[in-house]
């Protein structure tokens, strides 16, 4: 009986040991296979670094509003009688607008001018008879001062009937209209806006610090929000002081406008051009990868592995120093060389010595390279892009 214990203990141990051998060679092999299993080439595509014209800029954000613009309001109050004008119609420097009723101020500039004529009339009596020594110089210098009188009191009227005349001060495009026939509008009531859209001005702020690279004259960039409009035009006035709450600056720059597409009010962005600068190295923002260690790039090298003969492409993940932006452009300051050929797609699956391929076929860069520039710029020999 305890000899057929021993016997069973014994096998059941072999049949253990057996098993947990098995699994200790079998994990062994499959390390040993993973470790010397080489990673596939990741294909990637790549921009040659090189010196360009840098243009750079000073970006904010502005208001347009029109070179030319006005809310025009009722001078003198009264009954509205005509409207010459509708909604978004193009009107000339001149143009009758408004006409306010003036019956009864053309009645009184009747009557001052038939006392005008009366006055003229017994000034020119009395002139006469001075000439002929039968009158005193008391009533000539009478007749003359009722004279004048008359003249003043026509002119005043004359104005009065001129301020109920009611013209475009400029030449626009004329709002809604605020006032209707019949209605009564007393002094300073608005009855439309006019705007002079051909020319239009665009408002904007930078900071102090900006302000001092800005200059009047200098050519500026507007675009639109969504981006369907680009217009130029230059800087006009730069504001003498600081706003002491935002401490910004604010400028002027006037662009065209021929098509009328800007419209007043509307919200823009401002480009300020300043003077272009030789040799500077930049890049598209997107080669670029920022994390907590500080912004990286990855760039593409030829190296030689021990024991082969044939070289091979790795991306090594270098650390740079960012400058300026503009646009889609970013300046790299540090950390890079003329010639370098800096990954622009495809680095989101690399890491650093990995290897890897190069296909500029399609490049989001479109002044990259062709895969067999590319190659032949890092010295890789002509069967390499058939080994790819």
């Amino acid at each position: 009986m305890i000899k057929r214990l021993l016997i069973a203990i014994v096998a059941l141990v072999l049949v253990v040991g057996g098993i947990v051998g098995y699994n200790l060679f079998r994990s062994k092999m499959i390390a040993q296979f993973f470790a010397n299993m080489k990673q596939p080439a990741v294909a990637v595509s790549v921009s040659e670094v090189k010196p360009i014209t840098w243009t750079p800029g000073l970006e904010a954000i502005g208001t347009a509003s029109a070179a030319r613009g006005t809310d025009l309001a009722v001078e003198m109050g009264g009954t509205v009688q005509e409207i010459h004008f509708k909604a978004n119609d193009r009107v000339e420097k001149g143009q009758l607008l408004l006409q306010i009723d003036d019956r009864s101020e053309r009645a009184d500039l009747a009557s001052a001018k038939a006392a005008l004529d009366l006055a003229e009339t017994n000034l020119k009596r009395a002139r006469q008879l001075a000439q002929r020594g039968v009158s005193a110089t008391s009533n000539l210098d009478q007749a003359e001062a009722s004279a004048q009188e008359a003249r003043a009191s026509v002119a005043k009227l004359q104005a009065v009937l001129e301020k109920k005349r009611l013209t475009a001060p400029f030449s626009g495009v004329i709002g809604i209209p605020q006032v209707e026939l019949g209605q009564f509008a007393a002094t300073g009531t608005p009855f439309a806006t006019l705007q002079d859209r051909d020319n239009m001005r665009v408002d904007f702020t930078l900071s102090e610090q900006q302000a001092r690279q800005a200059k009047a004259g200098q050519k500026v960039e507007v675009t639109t929000e969504d981006g369907t409009l680009d217009l130029t035009g230059e800087v006009t006035g730069i504001e003498p002081k600081i706003d002491p709450n935002s401490r910004l600056v604010t400028l002027r720059a006037e662009v065209g406008n021929d098509q009328g597409q800007l419209t007043p009010g509307q919200f823009v962005h401002v480009r300020v051009i300043l003077p272009a600068e030789d040799g500077v190295i930049a890049l598209p923002q997107t080669v670029v990868s920022s994390n907590l260690y500080g912004d990286s790039v990855f760039v593409v090298r030829k190296e030689q592995p021990e024991g082969s003969d044939t070289p091979k492409l790795i991306a090594k993940q270098v650390f740079v120093t960012l400058g300026r932006r503009s646009g889609p452009l970013v300046e790299i300051t540090k950390g890079l060389k003329a010639g370098d050929m800096v990954v622009n797609a495809g680095q989101n699956k690399l890491n650093s010595g990995a290897a890897v391929t190069i296909d500029n076929t399609i490049s989001p860069d479109p002044n990259a390279p062709s895969t067999e520039a590319a190659l032949k710029a890092l010295g890789m020999p002509e069967t390499a892009k058939k080994s790819q």
